[in-house]
């Protein structure tokens, strides 16, 4: 089994803000705005580095949405960065209509995602924020899995033409993958090659599947791990591909069943290979108050669940 080491937890927000930083450099057109929470989601080196490209929105999300579509019909790339529910939910309208409906090259950053955000509580996790951004015409969904990966993921979404939402979160995370590597937009990342079991997941997941591929490994389960992180375009040829081989599949998302990778999948292979499936992500429920790695475990969203979906199948 290939070795992944883990060179440090690092938060993928703090991912996000060395790409940005980067992304400027590298682009004069690129711009940010934040919803008062600058800190939060690591803008405040490119606003240290470029002040007259960045713009303070206050908590004001739905105007900072437009104001981004005018700046990208100006010919600017616009990042704008707030919460991840808020930056979803909140402004599903203006971005339906201000960003995919006019195809605006608009990039939407969305931190503190999914239950990991922790004490902040159901009001401020979301678990529906995949769903909701992959529904919308035109709309690319990115998710990356360490510090590393996003930072090429936020440099790779600079360059992308149109629509895109990045996803990151706040705990600190193994940062496993290699600094520097390509990041191909709609392409998954293969981790593990085997043939007795498909592993599909992205985000914080990914390096609980590696925990658990290397568990099956000992018992003789061979594991083709793949790290789907672009939601959507959707990577079908790897995945049909991978299922293929092992005819058995695990999706892990920190996310609802609902709406996200995990029906994206299932709906694929309902049209195409219909095999045995199991899900490791919520079904139907809100988070609640607690430390990250505690909701992780009461939710089902760690190795140890994922190993138990495994032996299901198996």
């Amino acid at each position: 089994m290939a070795e992944f080491i883990n060179s440090g937890n690092k938060d993928t927000r703090s991912g996000f803000g060395a790409g940005l930083l980067q992304a400027g450099r590298l682009n004069s057109k690129v711009v940010a705005m934040a919803a008062d929470v600058t800190g939060s989601v690591k803008m405040d080196a490119f606003a240290s580095e470029f002040p007259d490209r960045f713009f303070q929105c206050g908590i004001a999300e739905a105007n900072m949405v437009s104001m981004a579509a005018g700046m990208a019909i100006g010919g600017y790339v616009p990042f704008i960065g707030a919460f991840a529910n808020f930056a979803t939910a909140r402004i599903l309208d203006q971005i339906r209509q201000s960003v995919c409906y006019s195809g605006t090259n608009v990039k939407i950053a969305g931190s503190h995602a999914g239950i990991t955000l922790g004490e902040d509580g159901a009001t401020h996790q979301t678990m529906e924020d995949v769903g909701i951004m992959r529904m919308l015409p035109g709309m690319t969904v990115v998710c990356p899995c360490d510090y590393n990966q996003t930072v090429a993921a936020t440099i790779a979404v600079s360059r992308w033409n149109g629509p895109v939402y990045l996803r990151f979160g706040r705990p600190s995370v193994p940062n496993f993958t290699e600094e520097g590597a390509e990041f191909r937009i709609g392409k998954a990342q293969k981790l593990l090659e085997g043939k007795d079991i498909t592993i599909l997941t992205y985000g914080h997941l990914v390096w609980e599947s590696i925990q658990a591929a290397k568990v099956l490994e000992e018992k003789g389960v061979s594991v083709d791990l793949l790290n789907i992180h672009t939601i959507k375009p959707l990577d079908v040829e790897a995945i049909k591909a991978s299922v293929a081989r092992t005819g058995k599949v695990i999706v892990a998302e920190e996310h609802l069943i609902a709406g996200g990778l995990s029906e994206a999948v299932a709906g694929l292979l309902a049209r195409t290979n219909p095999v045995p499936m199991r899900f490791v992500a919520v079904d139907d429920k809100f988070g609640q108050s607690g430390k990250p790695a505690e909701l992780m475990s009461r939710y089902g969203l760690d190795a140890e669940h994922i190993l138990s979906a495994a032996g299901q199948l198996l």
